[in-house]
């Protein structure tokens, strides 16, 4: 570090409390980032919360400045940083650390522990102690043990289960109000959601439908091209507004969603967020982040790591499809391809199906029906339709009805006649197969709303 001759007496966080309105000098780590506001005045505003051995729940520092550029800019939750001369406030009776413009100072240090010891920031008026480098190195120590967050409870969108709390690190891509007054965080990290299984009555399979989208409506096509064409896109909903909503719909923030849970719903995954909830608003440089990034770039060097996460080494082989050496493109890709119509190979599932009975698939064969199929993959859920034209080759000829019946189970995963009961709700899983698809409009005068998806070379095998 540089050499100077001020000298400071750092006071731990529990001590500095004992202390209100006082001016005290603390070095700390990082534990939240929060985001920049306008004071109702003509300054800049940011809080941190801030924790060290003394007090692991850590207390909340806010900054003012004329200019964004002169407040801290942290790089990753468990960096540390140094405060001079800043004032311990009490505000409707809780303490809080106040940061002066005019007379105090910081400087912030990486929080890992094979870095240097110069600060990557200092504010103007900042000036090291001889006892900084020996504090740094203390302050790292603890750090590697005992990391900011829950990261017993941090998982990734490939692991969530259902009705656990968990930290969810990940990009928030888009925010909307909902008509309910809910609100809804659109949050992906690159990886894949678990398949799901469904909770069905065999009986009234052929009356259902799995819903596409949680939503209401359907996201705007503007909007649906800003999303990642790999890796899961989760919904949250939140019934409250934070102050973090207004720069989350930005869509240039990390985040981690502390004490969120998840459920499926029409197996689809829903993230929920609690009362207890809260947002943390994380920097490109912090580790969590970084190491997703490094993730999913692994990801996409290659064609069969692009392909579903749980259909890896579980594809069946159910049908044979047309177009065997075209590569892998997933729904989300074709949803955003720019041109309208187009054709493709894509590994999905068939979560529902219309009509999925014998009688009337048979009635599909020899008439003018047509069959609804709706598929998933990790990125998106769409309908698709079997035509006439194309029934006899998916079926595999000209079938009696138990043997189209018997191929539509295979297709939905329902159990074996013995093994399932019509009078009470059933497991089903489907496989992952592979299918041709090409794409159409009904209305050339509104192409994007009228296109449709049509299954083609794809036939279910015996």
């Amino acid at each position: 570090m540089w050499a100077g001759e001020a000298q400071y007496v750092y006071m731990s966080i529990a001590d500095a409390l004992k202390a209100a309105g006082a001016r005290v000098c603390l070095f700390a780590a990082v534990s939240e980032i929060g985001a920049t506001f306008r004071s109702r005045g003509t300054d800049f505003t940011l809080t941190l919360r801030i924790a060290d051995q003394s007090r692991t729940t850590g207390i909340s520092v806010t900054f003012f400045a004329n200019n964004t550029a002169l407040l801290p800019c942290v790089k990753s939750s468990g960096d540390v940083i140094s405060l001079h001369n800043v004032v311990i406030t009490m505000h409707c009776g809780e303490l809080f650390v106040t940061f002066d413009k005019k007379s105090s100072s910081f400087a912030l240090f990486e929080g890992k522990a094979s870095t240097e010891l110069r600060p990557y920031q200092t504010s103007i008026k900042y000036q090291e102690s001889q006892q900084d480098d020996e504090i740094l190195t203390n302050m790292r120590m603890w750090l590697a043990y005992h990391p900011p967050g829950l990261k017993d409870l941090e998982l990734q969108l490939r692991s969530v289960k259902s009705d656990l709390t968990f930290d969810l690190v990940c990009k928030v891509l888009h925010v909307c109000q909902a008509s309910s007054s809910e609100w809804i965080f659109y949050v992906w990290d690159g990886t894949d959601a678990p398949a799901t299984e469904f909770q069905t009555f065999l009986s009234t399979e052929a009356f259902t439908s799995a819903p596409l989208h949680l939503e209401e409506t359907p996201l705007p096509r503007e909007v649906l091209c800003t999303l990642p064409c790999i890796g899961t896109v989760l919904r949250i909903f939140s019934n409250k507004f934070s102050k973090e909503i207004l720069h989350l719909q930005r869509n240039i923030y990390w985040a981690r969603f502390c004490n969120i849970t998840c459920k499926q719903e029409f197996g689809i995954w829903k993230g929920t967020l609690l009362a207890s909830s809260r947002v943390r608003l994380l920097s490109n440089e912090d580790g969590s982040v970084v190491e997703r990034l490094k993730m999913y770039d692994s990801r996409l060097t290659t064609q069969v790591h692009r392909q579903p996460m749980a259909s890896l080494h579980k594809a069946s082989d159910i049908t044979d499809v047309e177009f065997n050496r075209a590569g892998y493109t997933t729904l989300m890709e074709s949803l955003t391809n720019e041109q309208v119509t187009h054709k493709f190979k894509t590994l999905v599932r068939v979560v529902s199906a219309y009509p999925c009975q014998g009688s009337d698939l048979h009635s599909l064969l020899t008439g003018n029906h047509c069959l609804r199929l709706t598929l998933e993959d990790p990125t998106a859920r769409i309908h698709a339709y079997v035509h006439k034209d194309d029934g006899v080759r998916f079926f595999g000829g000209f079938l009696t009805a138990a043997a189209l019946t018997r191929k539509m189970n295979r297709l939905l995963g329902v159990p074996e006649p013995e093994e399932a009961d019509k009078d009470n709700p059933l497991a089903r899983n489907p496989p992952w197969i592979w299918c041709c698809l090409k794409s159409y409009r009904l209305d050339k005068y509104d192409p994007w709303g009228s296109r449709r998806y049509r299954i083609f070379g794809t036939e279910i095998r015996d």
